[in-house]
């Protein structure tokens, strides 16, 4: 009997030093899928995400901006999900992480190839100018995953006090887990990461050629990509769909105009509720396990905190998840392959 699965995508800054290779090194079976990707992407000058991928070296600086990372990501994420067994598992929805709504709508079939890189290498490329503002990371849990109410306090704080700065524009982007993601133009980020206290030794983290995104920073682009990207690019999708409000988007009932309106509109303006996503796909579908594709491993953390912020299945803490994925794992990431192994034919 197959196990019923909800697949979750990545979003960026995901491809980093160690997934460096990694379409070449796991998907050598899917040439077709990156040509037609390096096809579309030698239309617009831009360089081919085989070569990117197949570099002897990382860099940031080709490899980090949105430009390339959002088809780096796309390609790796999107193989890993046509890599899942079907007779081993049933997937009765897909979501994803900001730029992995994206991807989620090629998963579920609301964009067929040709439409998902043009419409992820376009906003991909909106800001090769000069990139929007930026984001930084900040954990509201201690290291157990339990609620930290001083640091949810002190972040309040720190955002209401900061807008009130003359020049000083910072939003909620992304409700993430146990961390909250904040975006704002640079002003701002600065008083922000001088503001909170360090925590971990690496928070605030401030995410590098990161954008604000989800942010009414971003309106501009939301209005260049509706009327560079029409709606016909988009269909119903075959599976469905958890948006970053926790919508569900069904196969039936889904009018594309408006499932268009959303990922070009609220999705780019908008706080993104990866939380309230998770939560929906576990109440609403109840799936026997959670499949993240690649690239990397860094959305996992995110996801348990979720399951222990719910008690899912009695795990209510790091320690307890931890524990059961040494026993039986509910949460596989396809960027493990001791996990990749469980999920493959």
């Amino acid at each position: 009997m197959k196990e019923r699965v909800v697949v979750v995508c990545p979003g960026r800054g995901t491809y980093n030093k160690e997934e460096l290779g990694y379409f070449k090194r796991l998907h050598g079976d899917k040439k077709a899928l990156i040509e037609g990707i390096d096809r579309y992407r030698a239309g617009s000058g831009q360089v081919g995400i085989a070569e990117l991928d197949a570099m002897a070296r990382y860099s940031l600086k080709q490899h980090s901006p949105g430009e390339n990372a959002s088809a780096l990501i796309y390609a790796c994420a999107y193989a890993d999900f046509l890599s899942i067994d079907p007779e081993l598992y049933e997937v009765v929805a897909v979501t994803g992480n900001s730029m992995g709504w994206y991807i989620a709508l090629a998963c579920a079939g609301a964009l067929d190839p040709d439409s998902a890189i043009r419409l992820i290498n376009t906003m991909g490329s909106m800001m090769t100018e000069g990139v929007i503002g930026g984001q930084v990371l900040y954990p509201l849990v201690d290291d157990q995953w339990y609620p930290d109410p001083a640091l949810q306090a002190q972040l309040d704080g720190a955002v209401e006090e900061i807008n009130r700065e003359p020049g000083c524009e910072l939003y909620h982007s992304i409700a993430l887990g146990g961390y909250c993601v904040l975006g704002g133009n640079e002003s701002a980020l600065k008083r922000l990461e001088q503001r909170l206290p360090r925590v971990q030794d690496r928070f605030p983290m401030r995410l590098y050629n990161h954008a604000a995104f989800h942010t009414p920073l971003l309106q501009g682009i939301s209005e260049r990509a509706k009327q560079q990207l029409p709606p016909s690019l988009v269909q119903a999708p075959k599976v469905p769909l958890i948006d970053g409000r926790g919508a569900i988007w069904q196969p039936y009932s889904t009018d594309h105009k408006r499932l268009h309106d959303y990922t070009l509109g609220h999705q780019v303006v908008a706080p993104y509720d990866f939380t309230r996503a998770i939560e929906v796909a576990l109440k609403e579908f109840a799936p026997d396990r959670l499949i993240i594709t690649g690239p990397g491993t860094t959305l996992g953390g995110s996801v348990a905190q979720v399951l222990t912020k719910l008690r899912w299945e009695g795990m209510g803490c790091k320690a307890d998840f931890i524990a059961r994925q040494k026993q039986d794992p509910f949460v596989l990431s396809m960027g493990y392959e001791d996990q990749r192994k469980q999920v493959l034919a």
